[in-house]
């Protein structure tokens, strides 16, 4: 099963993730996961990745691209994965498209997982208040809301992009996370 799962942030992506890993057995691909990895094991993109962050610059999407390439030549992706924080924008989601062609795989589907962004807003603020001190840093309104802006321009073109490649899967993320999960296992057996 090959999967990438969309949707702004506090809408579930990290908990469905785990929970579709677990029910398939196969790795859930963070970027930034496969980035600290490339760089651990100093692979030839995990040191161009090192150089640059080392300077205070942001991974350019060749680099970015070249480690979720060599992330998927591994073992334990040849069953599949499920992608979470990657592609972002068109021009990654055009380069895994032909990552994925070079290697022979093709996408399952894209799970977009969605909620109003009040909605997001208050899981989060709530989120935030139940961690009692251990708060993620990016756990607070003013952030919350401008990461809402950031994916509305840059990855929510994604939506249309999947839709019109016949691969998207739209799922209602306000329902309880048992819903959730049901909601995604119905649209994957489809």
């Amino acid at each position: 099963m090959r999967l990438i799962l969309l949707g702004p942030p506090g809408v579930g992506k990290g908990t469905q993730a785990k929970i579709l890993v677990e029910a398939f057995g196969i790795p859930q691909l963070s970027t930034g996961d496969i980035l600290r990895s490339a760089i651990a094991n100093q692979t030839a993109m995990g040191l161009a990745a090192k150089e640059v962050m080392d300077r205070g610059d942001l991974v350019s999407d060749t680099i970015v691209n070249g480690i979720v390439s060599e992330r998927l030549d591994q073992d334990d992706c040849k069953p599949g994965f499920v992608l979470d924080g990657f592609p972002r924008t068109i021009p990654q989601a055009d380069a895994l498209a032909q990552m994925l062609a070079d290697k022979g795989m093709d996408l399952d589907a894209v799970i977009e997982i969605t909620a109003d962004a009040d909605v997001l807003v208050e899981r989060i603020a709530n989120r935030a208040k139940q961690s009692s001190g251990g708060a993620r840093a990016d756990d607070n309104v003013e952030v919350v809301r401008n990461r809402l802006q950031v994916y509305k321009q840059q990855t929510a073109p994604l939506v249309d992009y999947y839709r019109g490649k016949g691969v998207l899967k739209s799922i209602d993320g306000t329902q309880p996370i048992d819903e959730v999960t049901a909601a995604i296992r119905a649209a994957l057996h489809k």
